[in-house]
């Protein structure tokens, strides 16, 4: 059975409510008429006539209450809760949903910031970062071709604190959706000083970060791709690291390198990319790619209702 449909099969196990507020976008409804005829969650295309009116004002008082000191007035705050990503970001947090997926028709700085702002951030974490979980066909590395790349969709330039929290959940994500032990491995275009990088120290600082957190979690860097997830060549280039190249969760130095990193993935293996999965929010919720198809939405959806469970 290939990563895609265990995550189908898990998500039926223990069925949650998801909701998708971008009603009107075709790859949506028909993503809500898979879900629901597989059986994957009990899924609401949410709707403007749904929304519920003492409930639309609590919450645009609760948003300006929250947020007045800082960029928001209460016409402001209004504006927003017209749309249904507002909305049921709010409803999701109050236990009204347990998951939201949405960035269809959204930008992924719109669902970020509606997650980020109505659902809280998560206080172990402290940032939110976002992963994909890559299926890769007729690869022997990873997991059977099954990895996480971190972070692909949020933060720009990440320090070492933030690159500690990215691998943190990352992993974390791995162990819980995947069922998989984490090997997370710290990417970079050099492997253990072979070449003089500033990111360097900035990598040893997230390792030595990482372990504090999750002192049981497998973890190594800085290292090339090929030294992280390939065994002969990390024999040759680092044959002390604890990976072995068997890494399967992929921490990207920036965004520029995850983005294109997962990209590149995708069109040139044929992988399957599930994302982006937002991390560090304290409710489950998933971005999409405004160039997603049906299926990537019922497959964040999956991937929601298990964080879920």
């Amino acid at each position: 059975m290939n990563t895609v449909a265990k995550i189908r099969k898990m998500a039926k196990e223990k069925i949650k409510s998801i909701v998708l507020p971008e009603y009107d976008d075709k790859r949506v409804i028909e993503a809500a008429r898979i879900i629901e005829a597989e059986g994957i969650a009990r899924v609401t295309l949410f709707t403007p006539e749904m929304m519920d009116k003492a409930d639309k004002e609590r919450y645009i008082n609760e948003y300006y209450g929250m947020y007045k000191g800082k960029d928001i007035d209460i016409d402001a705050s209004r504006k927003l809760f017209e749309d249904t990503l507002y909305y049921t970001a709010m409803a999701t947090n109050e236990g009204k949903f347990d998951g939201l997926v949405a960035g269809a028709s959204h930008t992924s700085s719109d669902v970020i910031r509606a997650c980020m702002r109505c659902m809280g951030i998560d206080e172990r974490i402290t940032i939110i970062s976002s992963c994909f979980i890559m299926e890769v066909p007729n690869c022997p590395y990873g997991d059977n071709g099954t990895f996480i790349f971190a972070d692909c969709g949020v933060i720009p330039d990440p320090n070492a604190r933030q690159l500690s929290r990215i691998a943190f959940s990352a992993a974390e994500l791995a162990q819980k959706v995947l069922n998989l032990t984490p090997r997370v491995a710290f990417l970079s275009y050099s492997t253990k000083g072979s070449a003089k990088i500033r990111s360097a120290a900035k990598i040893t600082e997230a390792l030595a970060m990482l372990k504090g957190l999750a002192p049981g979690v497998l973890a190594d860097g800085e290292l090339q791709l090929d030294s992280a997830i390939v065994p002969e060549v990390a024999h040759i280039k680092y044959p002390n690291s604890p990976l072995g190249g068997k890494a399967n969760v992929l921490i990207f130095p920036n965004l520029e390198a995850g983005n294109i990193g997962y990209k590149l993935t995708q069109r040139m293996s044929g992988a399957r990319a599930i994302g982006p999965l937002l991390l560090g929010v304290n409710k489950p919720a998933s971005d999409l790619s405004r160039g997603c198809i049906a299926d990537d939405v019922v497959d964040c959806a999956a991937v929601t209702a298990i964080r879920a469970q």
